[in-house]
């Protein structure tokens, strides 16, 4: 059976070259083209070397991992020891992804046992079938991307989990317990008291609001005094003006709680200068939270315990 080395080595030349591109992507490591081309080069040597006396060697692990090692060294240089154990593990962990996720994709739309007589056996394509070849060239790009894509997903998730918290509302004496995003974006106050304004949904208020006032929140600009509402609740409104992307001077619908009550960082802060804004639109698609607090509430709260 004919080998075709050069073909054989442009692809594994290849391939270490997108692994140490997509290592470089996820750390966001500067680079250059030609020590990126050069490390993928390294890498591919092996094949290279199967082929000569010292194809006994290439097969040892610590001889692979040596490899490793001169191709990160290669692409990323060395700045200390943390920065070059960053990028190497790195390197295994896309290697392994994306490696594994190739097999595992081939497994599962190619048999690979037959049973004849009772017995298993094992059939293989041979090496350097086109047809494992073109599934490779393309499923190893698409299985890269996706890769880098699900870091970057996760990096956001952990962002977004670490300014989470759990917010208490206590309104008119009744207490309502949700998930809160500190979101530095948010810098609405009310204009005549500098009043911070958090936003909470109005689906976590609608159990203890009445409906005239609920009905009220959903078409601010119409404003009608409503018998249906209890005066200690009218009490407690304000209106606050904002400006939304695309659109002009709108009115927003806010409470004056009693308090909020917030767990940040294993203290909780307790904040009476804070009005609640009621929205109608859905904060967080996977309801990861209620309400975007004002970041403002994390500084100018009291500090009252400990956890």
């Amino acid at each position: 059976m004919p080998i075709y080395l050069d073909l054989i080595w442009m692809l594994n030349f290849g391939l270490d070259t997108i692994l140490l591109m997509l290592c470089a992507v996820v750390l966001k490591r500067n680079y250059k083209w030609w020590r990126l081309l050069l490390g993928g080069f390294i890498g591919s040597l092996i094949v290279l070397l199967m082929f000569t006396p010292f194809s006994h060697l290439m097969v040892h692990p610590a001889i692979k991992i040596l490899f490793s090692f001169f191709m990160v060294l290669m692409t990323f240089g060395y700045k200390r020891l943390r920065f070059f154990f960053e990028n190497l593990l790195t390197f295994y962990f896309a290697t392994f992804v994306v490696g594994g996720g190739l097999m595992g994709v081939h497994f599962l739309f190619q048999d690979q046992f037959l049973v004849l007589n009772q017995m298993v056996d094992t059939k293989s394509p041979q090496f350097g079938d086109p047809i494992s070849w073109i599934f490779v060239l393309i499923g190893f790009p698409l299985l890269s991307y996706f890769s880098k894509a699900r870091v970057d997903d996760l990096r956001m998730k952990n962002i977004t989990f670490d300014q989470l918290v759990d917010v208490e509302v206590i309104l008119n004496e009744q207490m309502l317990s949700m998930k809160g995003l500190i979101d530095s974006g948010n810098q609405l106050v009310d204009p005549l008291t500098k009043t911070p304004v958090m936003i909470v949904t109005a689906d976590s208020l609608k159990e203890i609001l009445p409906e005239g006032l609920m009905e009220l929140s959903k078409n601010v600009q119409s404003f009608s005094h409503s018998e249906d509402i209890d005066q200690e609740w009218y009490s407690k409104v304000r209106f606050v003006p904002y400006r939304s992307v695309g659109q002009a001077n709108q009115l927003l619908l806010a409470l004056k709680p009693d308090m909020v009550r917030l767990v940040h960082q294993s203290n909780t802060i307790e904040v009476t200068k804070v009005l609640v804004g009621i929205s109608h639109t859905t904060l967080s698609v996977e309801k990861q939270y209620e309400c975007i607090v004002h970041p403002k509430l994390i500084v100018i709260g009291e500090v009252s315990s400990a956890s």
